[in-house]
């Protein structure tokens, strides 16, 4: 077939108009998926998409969100978490995000406690919670936390030499006090001599190792507040002087004598070796988030039988190679065996729950009764709390302590299939299709085409 100039001028105007009718197109495209945003998630297990519990509770929330995010400049990290909050924002369009090196503001990191590359500050309703290693599980969490209507009540034992969340000195608690406002957890102090009852309205009793001895009225209102079926944090020290044998004794527990010390600190270039690093942690609520090793300075062990109503777990322990000494720390020290000095692992740490007394949920469940004894209260001072994870570890236990029963569970979303398995002869045949076949096949349908128009 042969094509005159008038039929040729007729196919470039035809080709023209096509051309630019598609580049219309495609204009109209771009400028509609810059203008509506439109997602699918085409994976087996939906997971790149968010939770049905993590999409309720953000319809629930009133309000922007803002998120800072403390990463370096170059991270490989920023990506993972850039598509975390996108997660978010496809569902709440007020989820505003900063981006921050930590580099350049040295300063309001420490003030943070941010200790990794990446870590989130979240702030919602005139609350702020910082999130270490982001997650929808973690992230979801504390969304929750910080949209809490009303402020729970942490006491504080006093009277008796007590560490204060509002105190300025060294071994006070005042920088961990003001961490606790932050997410909505208000510290007040109460004086068994002047109040004979610990309020029914406080959501939790703090001990923080006593000095001096508790009277026997001042004891006897523990353990009727414990009887009750109240939440406490007991922070302890070895050779405890507060008198309460009988708080210990409703446990189940016995304090070791001695101190605990780790032959292994100075290779982890800690000078002093009652200062024991806690890296193994638990499947426990508390310390399953933790990734970097807490430090304790100069901390009782104990053991413990809880009574017939009480469960534990254990949530800090030390390494094997630490023991209970109980002569001097001055000079060279090590373990013997012929006196009572205990070999390591060491338990530093228990939770205790069981149902709580008289009480019971909506769905006729008993609400449960918590209690965390923490063998240190060096760590959540204000000259400890900085290092490693002392003030997650810290906040993981009030968390656990305070709040609702209804906790935001995720499930993890399994990724079905992620390896294709094939057999030799399948790869094969992969192969040969792919290279030879299937190029053969476009040489000869090119060759093909070029012949049947030279013929033409």
């Amino acid at each position: 077939m042969r094509f005159d100039s008038s039929v040729r001028q007729r196919l470039w105007r035809q080709h023209l108009l096509f051309l630019l009718l598609f580049g219309l197109v495609i204009s109209l495209l771009a400028w509609l998926s810059v203008r509506y945003a439109v997602q699918a998630d085409w994976t087996a297990s939906g997971r790149n998409t968010l939770s049905e519990a993590s999409q309720a509770l953000l319809t629930r929330l009133d309000g922007p969100i803002r998120v800072t995010a403390y990463i370096r400049d170059g991270s490989p990290l920023r990506e993972g978490i850039n598509r975390l909050i996108d997660r978010y924002q496809h569902y709440k369009s007020d989820l505003m995000v900063t981006w921050v090196n930590p580099d350049l503001l040295p300063d309001q990191v420490r003030a943070l406690g941010i200790t990794q590359d990446g870590a989130l500050s979240v702030e919602y309703a005139g609350r702020r919670e910082t999130l270490q290693y982001p997650g929808e599980q973690a992230l979801t969490q504390m969304l929750q936390r910080l949209s809490r209507h009303h402020d729970r009540l942490v006491l504080f034992l006093e009277g008796h030499g007590e560490r204060q969340p509002h105190g300025a000195a060294n071994h006070d608690l005042g920088a961990f006090g003001r961490e606790l406002a932050k997410i909505g957890i208000e510290t007040r102090g109460i004086h068994l001599a002047v109040e004979s009852v610990i309020p029914v309205n406080a959501n939790g009793l703090v001990i923080a190792s006593p000095q001096t001895p508790l009277t026997a009225d001042e004891i006897r209102a523990v353990l009727s507040y414990v009887q009750r079926g109240g939440n406490l944090l007991w922070l302890l020290e070895s050779a405890d002087p507060s008198g309460l044998k009988a708080l210990a004794a409703l446990l189940g527990m016995t304090l070791l004598p001695g101190v605990v010390v780790d032959a292994d600190t100075p290779r982890l270039g800690i000078s002093h070796p009652a200062f024991i690093p806690i890296a193994d942690y638990g499947p426990h609520p508390i310390t399953a988030p933790l990734r970097t090793p807490a430090l304790l300075p100069q901390a009782a062990a104990f053991e413990v039988e809880p009574l017939a109503d009480w469960q534990t777990a254990v949530l800090l322990q030390s390494q094997s190679s630490s023991w209970t000494e109980t002569d001097s720390l001055e000079g060279r020290i090590q373990f013997d065996a012929n006196t009572v000095e205990r070999p390591g692992p060491l338990t530093v740490g228990l939770a205790f729950f069981r149902p709580k007394p008289g009480s019971a949920t909506s769905s006729g469940e008993a609400a449960q009764q918590r209690l965390v004894v923490i063998g240190d209260s060096d760590f959540l001072s204000n000259t400890y709390l900085g290092n490693g994870a002392n003030l997650e570890l810290g906040l993981n236990i009030f968390n656990w302590l305070m709040l609702d029963e209804a906790l935001i569970t995720i499930p993890p979303k399994n990724v079905p299939d992620a390896n294709l398995d094939l057999s030799e002869s399948a790869l094969a045949m992969l192969a040969a299709f792919f290279l030879i076949i299937l190029p053969a096949g476009l040489l000869a349908s090119g060759w093909l085409i070029w012949f049947r128009r030279q013929r033409s």
